[in-house]
């Protein structure tokens, strides 16, 4: 029984690996709920602001064929 006594390190790291895994997909179906897709990864303030300049660019595009 002294050689097991690793084991009793493998439930609290376990319980600390579950809850980063748990935190982790919380983050990304929260996000994906509240923006209706997945979050880009490393995008920064100039990736944002081209994504809403494409997004007017296409909002007036779809206006004009209107």
């Amino acid at each position: 029984m002294a050689k097991l006594f690793w084991l009793e390190a493998v439930l609290p790291l376990g319980i600390i690996a579950g809850m980063l895994c748990v935190m982790g997909n919380a983050q990304y179906y929260i996000h994906r709920a509240a923006h209706g897709r997945p979050k880009h990864i490393g995008n920064d303030v100039w990736d944002v602001a081209m994504e809403r300049r494409d997004k007017k660019l296409v909002d007036q595009f779809s206006g004009a064929q209107n």
